[in-house]
């Protein structure tokens, strides 16, 4: 009778543990539509306001890339369930480069220094991540890739 009561309870705590798994799911999808729809949102948006100044500057194509770039981590999380880490590190890295573009000239020079820094940085973890299991440092490729 004993190991009946173990069983059972194991087996409570595993439908649980699946109710949980799949509120939490549903909370995730959920959370992608929304990202979804306000970026196609954000991106006609732009669209429109580029088709009414009739003018496009650089910061302008850099704001439309930023938002392909969320497009494909939506995509790609929808395909594979899971967020790569690789697409949020080329938004910022781009977010940082139009942050530069659209700065005034008079702005603090240490200011460019230090934002310039930051896209170093995001590139050296680029490359980083990238190579992390690359053939020639003998690391084998998991299905579990960032």
């Amino acid at each position: 009778m004993g190991s009946q009561v173990i069983v059972c309870a194991k087996s409570q705590i595993s439908d649980g543990s699946q109710a949980m798994k799949v509120f939490l799911r549903s909370i995730q999808i959920a959370g992608a539509l929304i990202v979804l729809v306000g970026t196609i949102a954000g991106f006609g948006l732009e669209i429109k306001q580029l088709i009414d100044q009739r003018s496009i500057g650089l910061s302008d194509l850099l704001l439309l890339f930023i938002y392909l770039e969320v497009l494909g981590m939506v995509i790609s999380f929808w395909g594979s369930q899971r967020v790569r880490l690789l697409f949020p590190m080329f938004i910022a890295l781009t977010a940082v480069s139009r942050l530069i573009i659209l700065q005034k000239k008079d702005t603090d020079p240490s200011t460019l220094l230090y934002e310039a820094g930051a896209i170093l940085l995001i590139a050296i973890a680029i490359v980083i991540v990238r190579f992390r299991k690359s053939r020639l440092l003998g690391i084998e490729d998991e299905k579990d890739d960032l």
